[in-house]
């Protein structure tokens, strides 16, 4: 399999636009952060459009834009909302590699801080733990390659990464 794009999923605060910027530069590839496509194409901030248009409104705008994503040597860092975008994630794993990045709960919660200041995409009477719970089986049926980066700093993490995705790429198919 031929490596085009190298998709990050996972989390809020797994590290997936931090990761993807130094992954790009390590690969020689372009960085596309979704979640700032989204704002650019939308002229608003996530947090406000979510407020405008609500979860359902905004999940439908994020599926749309990367079901669009037209890209090649790039590492795409995708919002932790896209695997609820059936169109999207089968059109990224169809342009790329998909790499979940994988952090507990504990992790996540202590990395998250303000969770509404992050545009993260909770339903009225969702906590982060049942988010997570709803969520994770997702992130793996989705990806290609799961990267588990507890107790990694970034480095590390991105260097596992890499290591993952060649070897991945080298699989028979």
């Amino acid at each position: 399999m031929p490596m085009k794009n190298v998709v990050l999923i996972g989390m809020p605060s797994a590290g997936k636009s931090t990761i993807g910027v130094i992954l790009a530069k390590v690969l020689g590839y372009q960085f596309l952060d979704s979640d700032l496509l989204i704002q650019e194409q939308e002229s608003e901030l996530l947090k406000d459009i979510i407020d405008k248009r609500g979860i359902d409104g905004f999940l439908a705008i994020e599926n749309q834009i990367n079901s669009k994503i037209d890209t090649v040597n790039t590492v795409i860092a995708t919002g932790g909302s896209v695997i609820y975008g059936k169109e999207a994630m089968e059109h990224l794993r169809d342009i790329g590699i998909v790499v979940y990045i994988k952090l507990s709960l504990n992790t996540i919660t202590d990395r998250l801080g303000n969770i509404k200041q992050r545009g993260v995409v909770l339903r009225k009477g969702q906590d982060l733990k049942m988010l997570y719970e709803e969520r994770c089986p997702l992130y793996e049926k989705y990806a290609h390659v799961t990267v588990n980066g507890e107790q990694l700093n970034t480095e590390e993490l991105m260097e596992k990464i890499a290591e993952e995705i060649r070897s991945f790429i080298k699989k028979p198919l």
